[in-house]
């Protein structure tokens, strides 16, 4: 199987290397590298959303190669093919010094193989300065194999408080509600919401993140359905949200071209007045007043996503880490690499150089939501994503993500995407010879 995956994945693993030679240093470390890092060059494999588009990390790693001589090579591929030819490199021997993954509770073993491929960097002194919520999406069996920045995720709706205003409307606290809001709104000659679905993850989100809604009105749902007890045809919630998703798309709330619209060109429109309401998170709209200074980001609020009639926030408290490649040839400079990051004035640099992140995972930095924003978060229930918490659910994203925009084009019906669903975590956990599911 291993053999089969490198051939497929073999023209893209060329592309990187090739990309490599463009970007300095490429393929492996120097292998006389010495301890005093004047010859040691670092390779950081990474998707392209495991990075900053501000170029902050770089920055940083040349603020590190200023003070250590250590130097990093960047090697960036893009997000829809780094889980797979990530497991290729790791099988293969071939990976960087420091690779970056997605991360939780419920994936860190499939997807990097903790100890077998990562050093346990678990004695480090900047591990107990981590949030302790994040710890166990970088542990595996009591032991810490990796270091993440980015805070908990909440998305919200970022909508343009001026057309509200101007049109009367007040913020949907139910689907009915918000399915009048976007009327308003369109019939007014704006297109209601911007919905990057070029991107694949971005239309799955209402589908997910509005697990602490399920959790509420289904007791234990998480555990259940973990030990295969129930499935998710047992939470209409999750079938009703498929079907308002299909009805805002044929209801024209997303615009004509929404099937070619991409995450990267929501500031734009979001910007240009162009579109009410984008789903993200709070700090995107640091990102739009970045890209376009002259835009007045005040104009920007936020409010829960009310798909389902739900008004709580889904927290998830897992993102992408980066991890040491335990079979690399420069471990102990890497874990320099690491040091330097957790410096509180360097995880201060990474919260400032980041407009897209509201806080980091850090105790000791202080968020950047504004008092409006905090209070209106403290005002909500929270709760885990599902995707944080159910097996098999975060495996599948990108292609339910196809799923829906299948239904969008009318090939597939919403009990079909449901259950297309439903089949793939059988399939996964069959594959992982799951207890819950092959006793």
């Amino acid at each position: 199987m291993v053999k089969g995956l490198k051939k497929v994945l073999s023209a893209i693993m060329m592309g990187v290397m090739a990309g490599s030679i463009l970007t300095g240093c490429g393929g492996s470390s120097d292998s006389s590298a010495s301890g005093n890092g004047s010859s040691v060059t670092l390779t950081f494999g990474s998707h392209q959303s495991g990075l900053p588009t501000s170029g902050v990390v770089q920055d940083l790693a040349k603020e590190f190669e200023k003070e250590t001589g250590i130097k990093i090579d960047f090697q960036i591929s893009p997000d829809a093919q780094w889980r797979d030819l990530l497991k290729v490199k790791l099988d293969s021997g071939e990976a960087p010094d420091i690779f970056c993954a997605d991360a939780d509770p419920l994936n860190l073993v499939t997807r990097v193989n903790p100890e077998k491929y990562c050093v346990d960097v678990t004695d480090q002194e900047w591990v107990s300065r981590m949030d302790p919520n994040v710890i166990p999406s970088i542990s595996y069996n009591d032991k810490v194999y990796g270091i993440t920045f980015p805070g908990k995720k909440m998305y919200f709706y970022v909508y343009n408080k001026e057309i509200f205003e101007k049109l009367g409307l007040e913020i949907p606290k139910t689907y009915e509600e918000f399915k009048n809001v976007c009327q308003k709104i369109k019939d007014s000659g704006t297109t209601p919401i911007y919905e990057g679905t070029q991107n694949g993850w971005h239309q799955v989100l209402p589908l997910f993140e509005t697990g602490a809604m399920y959790q509420a009105k289904h007791p234990d749902l998480y555990e259940k359905l973990n030990k295969n007890e129930v499935d998710l045809d047992s939470v209409p919630e999750l079938l009703t949200i498929i079907k308002e998703l299909k009805e805002f798309s044929e209801l024209g709330f997303y615009g004509d071209d929404y099937l070619s619209n991409s995450v990267e060109n929501a500031k734009e429109a979001m910007a240009n007045g162009n579109v009410a309401m984008f789903m993200a998170e709070s700090a995107w709209r640091d990102e739009v007043k970045a890209d376009f200074p002259d835009f007045d980001v005040s104009k920007l609020g936020i409010f829960t996503m009310p798909w389902g009639d739900n008004q709580t926030i889904g927290v998830n408290p897992a993102s992408n880490a980066y991890f040491i490649n335990k079979n690399g040839k420069n471990v102990d400079a890497a874990l320099k690499f690491f040091e330097f990051l957790a410096k509180p004035e360097n995880l201060q640099k990474r919260l400032d150089g980041q407009p897209g992140l509201s806080e980091v995972c850090w105790p000791e930095i202080k968020s950047k939501y504004s008092d409006e924003d905090q209070a209106y978060i403290d005002s909500l229930e929270k709760g885990m994503v599902v995707q944080a918490g159910v097996k098999y659910v975060d495996s599948q994203w990108m292609e339910v993500g196809k799923d829906l925009e299948s239904m969008y084009t009318g090939a597939m019906t919403p009990e079909q995407v449901l259950q297309t669903i439903i089949d793939r975590r059988t399939e996964q956990a069959n594959l992982q010879k799951d207890e819950y599911w092959t006793k």
